[in-house]
């Protein structure tokens, strides 16, 4: 009787060890950041003309080069369809981060920052499956003569829906500011 009782524990508290382990072998899924060189905005007329092209583009990161930044100017009163191209020209080829961004549009927004005065107005073109702003394409309109900054903020899983930027939350993937003056 005595040995039953102690098989019988022995038992039990095997089990009880084996059922606590904590050997799950299913790997948490890890999603690297990818690596963002450079970030391209091309503004289109609408109805046609010349695009205008900004664009920032730092191949060393946080090394000691300047990012190289290009800007332009836009026309007042004039329309613009925007997209937002997002490479990592560390690779060769160059990796388009965009797709990721778009395949992945529940977990990123843009967001346009106007500032300094400069009379432009933005709205979001694409949305993510359920409605919510991704903004890799979307509308400027240039108001009247007038300069300051224009800054485009990538953000990595913000909460969505939400009012801006200042609400958003998440991490930022890329944000960049370029001196825009409408003429």
């Amino acid at each position: 009787m005595r040995n039953l009782k102690f098989l019988a524990t022995a038992i039990f508290a095997t089990v009880l060890f084996v059922s606590c382990s904590n050997d799950d072998d299913t790997p948490e899924e890890v999603n690297e950041e990818e690596v963002i060189t450079t970030l391209t905005v091309t503004l289109t007329p609408d109805g046609g003309g010349t695009p205008v092209t900004l664009q920032t583009r730092d191949l060393d990161g946080d090394g000691p080069d300047a990012p190289v930044i290009t800007t332009g100017n836009l026309a007042a009163g004039v329309t613009y369809n925007g997209s937002i191209v997002l490479l990592n020209e560390t690779e060769t080829p160059a990796e388009n981060i965009t797709l990721e961004v778009e395949e992945e549009d529940d977990e990123h927004q843009f967001f346009y920052t106007i500032g300094g005065g400069l009379d432009v107005t933005t709205a979001y073109a694409n949305f993510d499956g359920d409605g919510n702003p991704l903004g890799t394409q979307f509308t400027l309109t240039a108001g009247a003569v007038s300069s300051g900054t224009l800054t485009f903020t990538l953000r990595h899983e913000p909460m969505k829906p939400n009012t801006g930027l200042g609400d958003a939350g998440g991490e930022t993937d890329i944000a960049a500011s370029f001196n825009v003056m409408v003429q």
